[in-house]
């Protein structure tokens, strides 16, 4: 090839992938125990930790283990995981000593929802009178 010849490759010639490279959030972290938490419950589809920078003197965190972003983005092939989630909360509660008293369960969706993590998570707020409207 001459000096100051250029050749153009087709979009046939050379194929690239897409590549997307997903970091994990920081609730898969905790969930394949590459951090710590204090984990207060598990079983196969979920796992319950208390929350670093409690809202409430109970602040707990319930993520189920298979990702799922937001709840604005749940289908209905995860109507059985959905169900369970609260099923737990509520056996969580009880666990906690709060159920008798009263308990808030909060999903956050998006920015405006003031969603921090893209994990779909159930915040479990209780062990003092909550206010409302909240934030």
């Amino acid at each position: 090839m001459a000096s100051g010849s250029f050749f153009r490759l087709s979009s046939t010639s050379l194929k690239l992938k897409p590549r997307v490279v997903a970091e994990k959030t920081i609730f898969q972290k905790i969930v394949d125990r590459e951090i710590p938490a204090d984990i207060i419950y598990e079983d196969d589809q979920c796992l319950c930790f208390r929350d670093i920078a409690p809202q409430a003197p109970v602040h707990l965190l319930l993520v189920p283990k298979k990702l799922i972003v937001r709840i604005g983005q749940a289908d209905p092939a995860n109507q059985d995981l959905l169900g369970h989630l609260l099923t737990r909360i509520r056996i969580i509660a009880e666990q906690e000593g709060v159920s008798e008293d009263g308990f808030r369960v909060v999903i956050n969706n998006g920015r405006d929802g003031g969603e921090a993590v893209p994990h779909l998570h159930l915040h479990l707020l209780a062990g003092r009178q909550l206010s409302w409207p909240p934030g």
